[in-house]
């Protein structure tokens, strides 16, 4: 299991590509927050819904000062399908080796109905203006993270 992210770490840059086949590099929004968040697969329930709050809070988290975008080991032309379906306006970025996951500690053993595996751990990593991690959170749930995160945050609901 990698190791996770704690508040004052260095966020580990990284350069990936989105769904519309841009590099997006981390290093290249300093000056700004960053939420990156991890999910486990586009177009899945619980990555729907997580995806689908995101984009309903935009506007918000914008006017509060936070860029986000979303990373999964989805390859990029899924991605480009999710993010049109569900009409998402952030970017979503392609990590098919996992290993910028693993970078940030959102790759690991979990268990699923008695089954242990390795995969991708739901995660929220906030990257301040400085490129340290002002926030991690693992295991998240899908369903009311946004909410949560927003609260965490100081953001007015």
């Amino acid at each position: 299991m990698s190791e996770r992210l704690t508040t004052g770490d260095s966020a580990p840059d990284f350069t990936l590509t989105d769904a519309a086949g841009n590099d997006v590099t981390l290093s290249s929004l300093r000056g700004g927050n960053v939420v990156v968040y991890f999910y486990p697969a586009a177009a899945t329930p619980g990555c729907t819904t997580e995806a689908c709050d995101f984009r309903d809070n935009l506007a918000s988290l914008a006017a509060a000062g936070y860029r986000v975008l979303g990373i999964s080991p989805d390859p990029v032309r899924k991605l480009a399908a999710f993010t049109e379906k569900e009409s998402l306006t952030f970017p979503l970025l392609s990590d098919e080796d996992h290993a910028v996951a693993e970078a940030y500690g959102a790759w690991g053993e979990k268990k699923n109905y008695g089954k242990t595996y390795e995969g991708l751990i739901r995660s929220t990593i906030v990257v301040d203006p400085d490129g340290k991690v002002a926030v991690a959170q693992y295991n998240v749930r899908a369903t009311g993270h946004v909410a949560k995160l927003r609260r965490d945050l100081g953001i007015d609901q």
